[in-house]
């Protein structure tokens, strides 16, 4: 409670970090909506489709274009805003629309192209993940991923819109838009499902998407930004875009490297590890989604601005304030999921062909990603001050860092604690993320001036 006390006594009289606060909590709030939503869709699609090949088959198809959308429209999104922010505040609205005009026409085009690509590329590339359909699914799964791929474009739009917005302190209004998806889903699952068998859930994909891009670049508008297509020349700011998103990309990229990394390593374990591994960190990712999303959303445009004004006191205590607070929040999180994991996953998963054996092994996994949690979500804070300040570079080399990191830990570990050694190196790593970004942050932040020492 005394911890409590002193954070809550900072946002008194400090208008900047109440504002996030505030925005933080509404988009808490409406991420819970969110997953609400997106869990009764997954209670509707079960009761009309189950555990049926087709439903494999569409799985399959959407993993691709989700990883694409977070690729290079999250990418894109990371490396404008600072730039946007920073255009709008010293050169205007007018440069800041043009910036956004050319950038987003350049992102529209490379997901075009990689939309295109993927079409090319579908019966080569799609085996590679569904390699164990037989010959029927595997047609099918590459119909409905040519269904779905429209939505790389579609919904990379919608997530630029969703970033502008953001630039400007709007944020629970577009974190809701996306329930357009679900919900679509859900009605045209229950409706139509019987008559359009699985092809209803790529319709209802598209419709939702849709009507989801269309609400958010309605926003946007209204705002005063428009949605516009404009290539207005390589500028200044356009190169600076253009050299953060590189970085921001490959890194994404590395990430993703990661990701496959653990997942083929557990593949060289006994039977049922991956499924382990996925299930042990199912509501680890929740928790690291709810508790760090949001304030990654919020404290982009925050820092942004308070970069482009060379504010580096209150840089530095937003900095200070939200390093404690989210440390405060979330390891007493990480230490309740520790504690109960076993009676977690018991509750969660052990009936039927889930056994108590399961639940061991299970709930050691859980345990043991925990731990990356208060490291992962006070990383965040530096690194979307690193991201604020133009040093996507950096996010890079921690990238490659953390690669390496995770190849050479999982050897070792899986070892010993065979597939917990495996969460257990994806915790070790991410504390070193937390020390490198930790590290980078206070290097990139200047000295305080000693005349204003009091309000640093």
């Amino acid at each position: 409670m005394g911890a409590l006390a002193t954070i809550g006594r900072q946002f008194q009289g400090e208008s900047v970090n109440r504002n996030i606060f505030r925005a933080a909590v509404s988009v808490t709030a409406v991420g819970i909506v969110v997953k609400l939503a997106a869990t009764f869709k997954e209670v509707a699609v079960a009761g009309v489709y189950g555990r049926s090949d087709v439903m494999d088959a569409f799985l399959a198809a959407a993993l691709l274009p989700g990883l694409l959308i977070n690729l290079i429209s999250e990418s894109m999104n990371q490396a404008l805003v600072p730039t946007l922010i920073r255009v709008r505040e010293h050169e205007g609205h007018t440069r800041a629309q043009e910036l956004l005009s050319s950038s987003m026409l350049v992102m529209c085009l490379l997901l075009g192209a990689v939309t295109a690509l993927m079409a090319l590329a579908a019966r080569g590339v799609f085996p590679l993940i569904a390699s164990h359909f037989p010959a029927a699914k595997m047609e099918l799964g590459i119909q409905l991923f040519y269904g779905l791929l429209p939505v790389v474009l579609i919904t990379g739009i919608a997530t630029n819109c969703t970033a502008v917005l953001n630039t400007l302190h709007r944020f629970a209004l577009p974190a809701l838009a996306p329930l357009t998806i679900p919900f679509a889903i859900m009605a045209g699952a229950l409706t139509l499902g019987s008559r359009l068998g699985i092809w209803v859930m790529v319709y209802s994909t598209l419709a939702g998407s849709l009507v989801h891009a269309a609400l958010v670049a309605w926003m946007m508008d209204s705002h005063g930004y428009r949605f516009r297509l404009r290539w207005y020349g390589m500028t200044q700011a356009t190169r600076e875009v253009a050299q953060q998103y590189g970085p921001v990309l490959l890194s994404g990229v590395v990430a993703s490297g990661g990701l496959l990394v653990d997942q083929s390593m557990a593949a060289m374990l006994p039977a049922g590890s991956v499924s382990a591994l996925v299930y042990g960190n199912r509501f680890v990712s929740v928790a690291i989604s709810l508790l760090a999303g949001a304030v990654s959303t919020v404290l982009t445009p925050y820092f942004s601005r308070m970069i482009a004004h060379r504010d580096w006191a209150a840089c530095r205590h937003t900095l200070n304030t939200w390093v404690r607070l989210t440390a405060l929040v979330s390891a007493p999180v990480a230490a309740i999921l520790i504690a109960a994991s076993h009676v977690i996953v018991r509750l969660a998963f052990q009936r039927g062909a889930f056994t108590a054996r399961d639940t061991a092994v299970v709930s050691t996994v859980m345990a043991m990603y925990a731990i990356q949690i208060p490291f992962f979500v006070v990383s965040r804070v530096f690194y979307r001050f690193i991201v604020a300040m133009r040093r996507t570079d950096l996010a890079l080399y921690c990238g490659v860092l953390n690669l390496l990191l995770d190849i050479v830990l999982n050897l070792v570990l899986m070892r010993w604690f065979g597939v917990a050694g495996i969460a257990l190196a994806t915790s070790l790593w991410t504390v070193s993320t937390f020390l490198f970004l930790w590290y980078w942050t206070w290097k990139l932040l200047p000295a305080p001036d000693p005349d204003n020492a009091e309000n640093s």
